[in-house]
């Protein structure tokens, strides 16, 4: 099959060009034809090393070079003539739309913020892809029909991007408390800051760790710093293998007020840590419910506090959820997500060699 993926551009630190990426090299391994057509950025040289083809098409919204970046991408269609069409973002959608309708491709979309209102966008494709049960429940409120849309969960083990992983050299202090993600309100880092000051008074042995950098970081760290737990808080910045802090904290925690499949659990998961995560959107999914992590009310800085308490107090405590974490780990690989999408890419009407499958599907054939 001829898989042509569009987004607005490949750099790091973005969880929808992080799962574009990692899918798009799975299925080359797969033996199909890839190419990639975005803005350009830092995963490009990767992109290229397994063997997807690129093409560069600037997604700046502006009217001229919206209608530039249209001739572009048409005659990139006609050219590549591909099977299937697949667009990650909004910008992206909107452009290969037309395109596919004058080339007669059909078009997979990829619904990953759908807390954005011009998420119904994404409704242009052929087939809609959402990337948890809860962002299928919202789209089909939004009138897509259920005909056209399937769940896809999120999954990053085995990852293109991971392959040449070195040994972590991290050294953390223990009992040990990792945030990994963007600094801005939606990830609720305050939260997990004032849980931990709670937690923090009655285990001072403690520390808090936050990877990731964003507009708040200022703001977050002033925060901090006015905490009686202060010392016990380190800002690490925005580092490009977060996996390297994950294999060595004991506890990880999301406290997100609102978050569709979040790449990071399922890395999380597979360092073995204990999991803790707001019950909001695809969290309690990626957790198993609650079987593979601890979940507690998003924005409930008490019911935090308490989870904390009761982990940092209980070595054995935090032992059994890093077994736990392990539950059904196989269900997050990006082998299972680009086989499910190619059986998307099917139904859709694409064209294109078949492959043998390799794992069950899991939740491609719609609402479950």
């Amino acid at each position: 099959m001829r898989i042509l993926h569009i987004l607005n551009h490949t750099r790091s630190l973005n969880g929808n060009v992080h799962a574009a990426v990692d899918l798009a090299c799975e299925q080359v391994k797969l033996g199909h034809s890839v190419s990639m057509a975005s803005g350009g950025g830092d995963f490009d040289a990767l992109l290229e090393d397994n063997h997807v083809a690129l093409a560069r098409i600037d997604h700046t919204r502006a009217p001229l070079t919206l209608l530039k970046s249209v001739a572009a991408l048409y005659s990139l269609v006609r050219r590549w003539k591909p099977d299937i069409v697949h667009a990650h973002m909004m910008t992206s959608a909107v452009l290969a739309w037309p395109i596919c309708k004058l080339a007669g491709v059909p078009l997979v979309t990829t619904v990953h913020n759908e807390f954005e209102k011009s998420a119904i966008l994404m409704g242009l494709g052929t087939r809609v892809i959402a990337v948890s049960n809860v962002v299928g429940q919202s789209m089909l409120k939004r009138g897509i029909s259920p005909s056209r849309l399937r769940v896809v969960l999120n999954g990053t083990i085995g990852s293109a991007r991971f392959e040449h992983r070195v040994e972590s050299k991290v050294v953390l202090a223990s009992p040990s408390v990792l945030f990994v993600g963007g600094l801005h309100p939606r990830k609720g880092l305050p939260d997990l800051m004032q849980a931990f000051d709670l937690a923090h008074q009655e285990t001072p042995a403690s520390r808090l760790y936050i990877v990731g950098g964003g507009p708040f970081e200022a703001e977050y760290r002033e925060m901090a710093s006015r905490m009686a737990c202060a010392q016990a808080i380190e800002f690490l910045g925005p580092q490009a293998d977060p996996y390297q802090w994950m294999v060595k904290a004991d506890i990880f925690v999301l406290p997100s007020h609102a978050d569709p499949a979040p790449l990071v659990l399922s890395e999380a998961r597979e360092a073995g840590c204990a999991v803790v995560g707001s019950n909001v959107d695809g969290i309690p999914q990626l957790l198993e419910y609650g079987a593979a992590g601890l979940l507690y009310e998003a924005r409930n800085v008490t019911a935090l506090a308490d989870v904390l308490k009761s982990l940092l107090q209980s070595p054995a405590m935090v032992e059994q959820w890093k077994t736990n974490s392990q539950l059904n780990l196989e269900r997050m690989t990006i082998a299972r997500v680009a086989l499910e999408t190619l059986d998307v890419y099917r139904s859709a009407g694409a064209e294109g060699r078949k492959v043998t499958p390799g794992v069950a599907n899991v939740s491609s054939t719609g609402m479950p």
